[in-house]
């Protein structure tokens, strides 16, 4: 729980905090201050709203709420200090004709939002104060609020963290995308095996989102196009839909720190353009009366659909265009309240692709600006090509979305026409500028040819942007010169580099509350708006006093967290141990197998020597497997497995535990994080496009094991190579024994202790009843191995020696620990989104400001009605 001083890290405002309404009416001898009870922040003015919300919002008194009642009239209570602040937001906005940024994302992995907004709002305390003297407890009610699952890992929370870096930097913008009425699944462990259930993270409703059920956006599927001859004569071309669908949005306020900005978040929810045919009911047929509500509204039910069949393929298309398009006529609608042509469409609107996902918005803009708006097709390719940008997250050939051109015809059939005109034209560019060159016109053709052809969605993002971006500089290194070099070649100047970033809002503030006390007791709270100012505490790192407390708020840590184990997981782990972290999703390039083997081999170690000396462990694992990926799920059986024989044995004892912490989603990772002593970031070098886990567990003092991938080397160079646990292949190692010839089974066969740990898993050691069970894992590191994990063994294990060796001299452990945190400055989203804001958007910073709140404003006045 954050500590009862929070008011110390509180931002600084005016008399009016944050538009609180207060006038002073004075009589003779005192002045008396009225607060608004929709936007005061007094403890009483609080504890008044809070009651008034719990009776006339839930319609519930003392008597009969419970906790949830509870909670959502206090969530209620927060938001309307928020919106005061949010319409004064977007009128100053229309009201200046401000460049604005509009993030489409198909994720957005927000986290709980009570104690978040309460702490940027600035009013922790007063709403502790508040919530405590109504005899209730805020960290009880912050435990009700149901998270929003909307992203399946880094990718939806980066896009969180820049929301919150947008508002606190002040820049016009709004983030789009899907309001899943199920998030990603809710993850329960049986029998040691991965079960999904539903993530109905909606049942008790959302007090953050303001529905706009007066507003909707039409989505159109399916058909055929005609041509025909306008006004003008001009031959143009006219979408016949085979059935329409309608976007409607949902609204969630995303404030700013330290200001008075509240932006957008705004998701679109799906809904039939005939929700119940009557006719049809009257005839007896209840079923299909409804059928087409349901089918429509199945677009925005559920995050990413398995795509293992061909209707997931399939809905997952449809999700993808129908919020690009909701998005992309909403933007059109928002510019031209103050346009009347599209001459400066680009000068007001920067579009950010987060990944390929929402990639289809460039036919689709191009259709809008040609078939809607009439403008001719250079123009609108113009247009386009210098309002999008692309950030690409990955190497891996399965999140390069690609789409089968039967099935990209038979649901958007103008958009594949466009696509095709866009792809003639390039080509014949390309054709003139290397004539001859039929290898790299088929490299960057926007078609794969072959017996199916595709669509290549990431070669039309990198056409109709005018600017690609990698999210690490050895990711954009590779994407540079080996995924996109034939775009390079064309267009040098289009490709640059933003590594990635984290909020220290979120990820220091909220959830390690005592770090952030001492950090702001020693050096202010400048770090929380400039996170380079935590440099001051480098010359803290030799002092005795400062290190003490620096342990003993990481050993509070850690015993909270044991005692969340123990009561979740029923295993009691030792808080004095080293404890190992590796939290992320579940993938074999991110090689949690390979932290396994490093495990059998320290039981095997234990096994053959019980009084051998040993540091130690507790090992800490937590992500979701994909429900289709196979492998990722056995692993998550290997890893339980493990657990249950090494926790329960007694030549072990407390020196070594193994768990599974099960749904592993943005409050546990609250939890786990600022307890971590060890971070594990060890995947196969060129894989990991930038990674943000690992900031945000060296952000907490938590010290890196890993590899030479990702944003990990930019980590170590801020940190210091002495502060990082370096080990394994580099890139071009990577490349060079791949191309010369990998035999995993020479290192099984070399490496003794490799091949025990092997043998144990194969032999059904940890799998008795079904002794064969992890074959697939055996089978596939001896007789493949595509992500090196046998190659990097002995590296692996001969660096977690050295991190042991490290951990014993705790005065040490700690110095570094604070170097880590001292130097993560430039790994702030804000950092992040500055540089977009410089080097691709172009958009500059939009101060709010809020009128003083007087009696007299009070009321509506009406001018003319809409």
């Amino acid at each position: 729980m954050p500590p009862t001083d929070r008011q110390q890290l509180e931002p600084s405002h005016n008399k009016y905090r944050n538009g609180t309404k207060r006038h002073i009416r004075r009589t003779e001898h005192v002045e008396v201050q009225v607060e608004d009870d929709r936007t005061g922040m007094s403890v009483e003015t609080l504890k008044r709203a809070f009651a008034d919300n719990l009776y006339y919002l839930i319609a519930k008194d003392e008597y009969w709420a419970n906790l949830q009642n509870y909670y959502m009239a206090l969530a209620y209570t927060v938001r309307d200090r928020l919106l005061h602040r949010w319409i004064q937001t977007t009128k100053t906005y229309f009201a200046q004709d401000v460049k604005a940024v509009f993030y489409l994302s198909a994720e957005f992995l927000m986290g709980r939002q009570l104690g978040n907004n309460l702490i940027i709002v600035g009013f922790y305390e007063q709403a502790r104060q508040a919530v405590e003297e109504s005899g209730l407890d805020l960290y009880d009610l912050r435990e009700q609020e149901e998270e929003p699952g909307l992203g399946n890992g880094g990718l939806g929370r980066l896009a969180a963290c820049f929301l919150d870096s947008l508002a606190t930097l002040e820049i016009p913008a709004v983030g789009y995308g899907i309001r899943y009425e199920f998030g990603i699944f809710d993850q329960s462990i049986q029998d040691g095996w991965q079960v999904e259930h539903p993530d109905n993270w909606l049942r008790f409703g959302n007090p953050w989102e303001i529905p706009r059920l007066d507003y909707r956006v039409e989505v159109k599927f399916g058909g055929r196009t005609e041509t025909y001859v306008d006004q003008n004569g001009r031959v143009r071309v006219r979408w016949i839909g085979e059935r329409t669908i309608y976007g409607t949005p949902y609204d969630t306020p995303v404030p700013g720190y330290g200001n008075n900005t509240v932006n957008t978040l705004r998701l679109w929810s799906a809904r039939a353009s005939l929700e119940f045919n009557f006719q049809v009911f009257n005839a007896g047929d209840y079923t299909h009366a409804v059928a087409d509500k349901i089918f429509s509204e199945n677009i925005s039910k559920v995050l990413y659909p398995n795509d293992n069949t061909a209707q997931g393929r399939e809905l997952r298309l449809e999700q993808q265009y129908f919020f690009v398009s909701c998005s992309l006529q909403d933007i059109i609608v928002f510019y031209q309240q103050n346009h009347d042509n599209f001459d400066c469409f680009h000068e007001k609107v920067a579009i950010q692709l987060n990944d390929t996902h929402p990639s289809i918005g460039i036919a689709e803009l191009i259709r809008l600006l040609v078939d809607e708006h009439n403008l001719d097709w250079d123009k609108a390719w113009h247009i386009t090509q210098n309002t999008f940008a692309y950030t690409n997250h990955t190497l891996l050939a399965e999140a390069l979305e690609r789409w089968s051109v039967s099935l990209f015809g038979r649901l958007l059939p103008r958009h594949l026409e466009i696509i095709y005109e866009i792809n003639q034209r390039f080509l014949q560019e390309v054709w003139q500028r290397c004539p001859g060159d039929m290898g790299r016109v088929a490299r960057l053709s926007l078609i794969e040819e072959g017996s199916e052809k595709y669509v290549r969605m990431a070669n039309l993002a990198c056409l109709g942007s005018h600017k690609v971006n990698g999210v690490s500089q050895l990711h954009t290194n590779l994407l540079k010169h080996q995924l996109m070099q034939d775009f390079d070649a064309l267009y040098p100047d289009r490709f640059n580099n933003i590594t990635n970033g984290i909020t220290p809002r979120r990820w220091i503030l909220l959830c390690n509350p005592k770090l952030a006390l001492l950090l702001t007791n020693r050096i202010g709270k400048g770090w929380i708006k400039d996170l380079e100012k935590l440099r001051q505490i480098e010359s803290l790192a030799d002092n005795a006093e400062f290190c003490d407390r620096w342990q003993q708020i990481k050993q509070e840590n850690k015993h909270d967290l044991a005692e969340y184990i123990l009561q979740f997981n029923r295993t009691e782990v030792n808080a004095n141990s080293l404890f190992d972290v590796q939290v992320k999703r579940l993938h074999e390039y991110k090689r949690q197998i390979l932290n396994v083997l490093h495990i059998i081999t320290l039981y095997n170690r234990m096994k053959k020597n019980p009084s051998g000396e040993i540091l130690p462990r507790t090992f800490i694992f937590a992500g979701k497997a994909a429900p289709g990926y196979s492998m990722a799920k056995l692993i998550i059986k290997l890893i339980t497995s493990v657990a249950d024989v090494v926790n329960n044995d007694s030549d072990v004892g407390d020196r070594l535990k193994v768990v599974f912490l099960v749904d592993y989603n943005v409050s546990l990772a609250q939890r786990i994080i600022p307890a971590a002593d060890l971070s594990e970031q060890i995947s196969t070098a060129g894989k990991e496009a930038s990674g943000t886990g690992n900031m945000k567990l060296s952000m907490n003092g938590a010290l890196t094991v890993g590899t030479l991938d990702g944003a990990n080397i930019e980590i170590r160079e801020a940190v210091g190579a002495e502060n990082f646990f370096l080990f394994g292949l580099t890139v071009e190692e990577v490349m060079q024994l791949k191309t010369t010839g990998y035999h995993p089974w020479d290192y099984y066969h070399h490496n003794t202790e490799l091949r025990d740990a092997i043998d144990r898993i194969a032999s059904g050691y940890f799998s008795p009843s079904n002794p064969d069970l992890f074959r697939p894992i055996v089978e596939s590191l001896l007789m493949k191995d595509e992500y090196l994990v046998l190659a990097d063994y002995q590296a692996y294990i001969e660096c977690q020696e050295r991190v042991g060796r490290a951990y014993r001299d705790t005065e040490n452990w700690a110095r570094m620990s604070i170097l880590n945190v001292a130097r993560m400055g430039r790994f702030s989203s804000d950092r992040t989104i500055q540089e977009y804001c410089q080097e691709i958007w172009q958009v500059e910073p939009v101060p709010i400001e809020l009128e003083e709140y007087h009696p007299s404003h009070a009321g509506l006045k009406v001018k003319k009605l809409m």
